[in-house]
């Protein structure tokens, strides 16, 4: 787990990097509100594509040898962001990148396999704590090396640096990660028939709590990837702000997260339960959200942000462990991959609805509106509770 987790943050380190700067990126080149909710949303529109392809390949080959092939999209992804001159060339890069993604559903697959169902929780925990410190690190890298002028910014310096830390992941990965699906699993997979193996993932995805927990992964990520595609726009015009600035408050966030994923999940999953866990991370994140376009001062913003952090940070890790738990061994990667692209597409959604409002309506109202989103998400998560859970008995028998 510690080689895993290692990998995941040197690679989430380079996403870090890009995600605050790609707003002003996009502008550089005289893209509206609207066209940046776009570019961000790309990413997510090509991971959404891929990931039930790379999740179906890791149950079949391993997940060593998606992660190695995905990391080398990763860092060739982001050598062309670097050398973009056009609006429709960062589009074209980070198209490539969300296709290469598939390291993302590997990496949550390769911790289902090493950890027990008591301890899933934790180990999604770890994963996810992983993505906190490359957010922590990521954006106040790229935030340095950018400049705090969002009209001179330096953009091709950040996406080199990612690409050099994907590398550097890569390398890791062949060298230190030892495959985690075992051979009787793979021999098992290879043995079935193409048929056989779709009419197995079909009635995994299927199960009306593998459907309700998918959605409910839908609309917190479409929630919070709305805040994260306009915030950068809404803090320069309500403080004047540039990437560096915006990095170091991604990085703020990203300690919150590294601190509920790393550290307390695993606790307050084995003390409240996941169930519980989503309910009460969904009412941070609504009044997270909602308190942002009241921020006029530092302090009040900062709380904000506290509290949505905490939320997402609470709520993503259970909702991945209740997922992984509702399946069998042979099933892990594809129905993870199904999760992973329904939250990529809520990150093609989130950012392109967010961005149309902001443009419409106002810098505010994309906050506004992820609340409502995310009422109508614990409304959901607290009817659904009591079935949410699986009972021993039941899913030894999936």
């Amino acid at each position: 787990m510690l080689i895993l987790f290692l990998i995941v943050v040197i690679d989430l380190i380079g996403f870090g990097i890009i995600i605050p700067l790609l707003p002003f990126y996009a502008e550089y080149y005289s893209a509206s509100p609207a066209e940046v909710g776009m570019l961000m949303a790309v990413y997510s529109l090509t991971q959404f594509i891929a990931a039930p392809f790379w999740g179906r390949t890791s149950d079949r080959t391993g997940r060593r040898p998606v992660l190695l092939i995905s990391l080398a999209g990763t860092a060739l992804s982001y050598v062309w962001l670097g050398t973009a001159e056009s609006l429709w060339v960062l589009f074209a890069a980070r198209a490539a990148g969300g296709f290469m993604a598939g390291n993302i559903s590997a990496a949550f697959a390769y911790a289902a396999d090493i950890t027990t169902r008591e301890n899933r929780a934790k180990g999604m925990g770890v994963v996810g704590a992983a993505f906190g410190l490359g957010f922590i690190i990521g954006p106040a890298v790229g935030g340095i090396l950018a400049g705090s002028d969002p009209v001179n910014a330096d953009f091709r310096s950040p996406a080199y640096a990612a690409a050099g830390l994907s590398a550097v992941a890569l390398v890791l990965t062949f060298l230190f990660l030892k495959e985690s699906l075992s051979t009787e699993i793979r021999e098992r997979m290879a043995a079935l028939t193409p048929e056989t193996r779709r009419e197995k993932f079909r009635k995994a995805v299927a199960d009306p709590r593998v459907a309700l927990l998918v959605g409910l992964s839908f609309i917190a990520t479409f929630a919070f990837a709305g805040l994260e595609a306009t915030f950068a726009m809404w803090s320069r015009r309500q403080y004047g702000w540039g990437p560096e600035q915006n990095g170091y408050l991604f990085a703020f966030v990203g300690v919150m997260g590294a601190l509920v994923q790393g550290g307390l999940i695993g606790c307050l999953a084995k003390r409240f339960g996941e169930p519980a866990l989503i309910v009460h991370g969904g009412i941070a994140l609504t009044i997270g959200v909602l308190l942002i376009p009241f921020s006029t001062e530092l302090p009040l913003l900062l709380l904000a942000m506290v509290i949505a952090g905490f939320g997402f940070s609470v709520l993503t890790p259970s909702l991945n462990s209740l997922i992984s738990l509702q399946v069998g061994e042979q099933e892990q990667g594809g129905v993870i991959g199904i999760a992973r692209s329904a939250t990529t597409l809520a990150r093609v959604a989130g950012p392109a609805f967010a961005g149309a409002l902001f443009s419409l309506l106002g810098k505010d109202w994309p906050y506004f509106a992820g609340a409502i989103v995310m009422a109508v998400f614990v409304v959901l998560a607290w009817r659904a509770k009591s079935g949410l859970s699986v009972p021993k008995a039941e899913a030894e028998e999936v």
